[in-house]
């Protein structure tokens, strides 16, 4: 297998399956009764409990100030989305299989944002990028229909 390949798997496919998962649990917890602060902090634990079994067991745990700083501000916003998904789940009863599909939508502006600051525009077809945008904006505007 070449290593693009394998690189896909590992960072498209796992993703894939671990955020599918990690949804329905995230659902689970709010029907449960968890607020939204206390699901951030065991989420926070989760999250380092997983850093330190990497730590243990790779190499290469290299970090500069940038690069850190750049990681906290990502993680930063990844938890306002969360929070805002989880306030969504449990104080509006939005059910997890038409919100999921919406803010999945993310994936646009992922690419969109890598084509222009990292100028990927140079290293994929964007001809098939725009039909596969367009793919995925018509099925948030069904799902969100639904």
């Amino acid at each position: 297998m070449k290593p693009e390949t394998i690189g896909l798997i590992i960072g498209g496919v796992v993703p894939a399956f671990a955020f599918g998962i990690s949804n329905v649990f995230m659902k689970a917890s709010t029907k449960g009764g968890i607020s939204v602060a206390p699901y951030l902090l065991i989420s926070a634990l989760a999250l380092l409990t997983v850093a330190i079994i990497l730590f243990v067991f790779t190499k290469g745990n290299s970090v500069s100030f940038q690069s850190g700083a750049y990681a906290f501000v990502a993680t930063f916003i990844w938890g306002l989305a969360i929070a805002s998904a989880t306030i969504a789940l449990s104080s509006y009863g939005v059910s997890l299989s038409r919100i999921v599909p919406i803010f999945n939508m993310n994936t646009l502006i992922s690419v969109l944002l890598a084509l222009w600051v990292f100028a990927e525009w140079k290293q994929v077809k964007v001809p098939q990028l725009l039909i596969g945008t367009l793919l995925i904006m018509a099925g948030g505007i069904m799902v969100a229909k639904s």
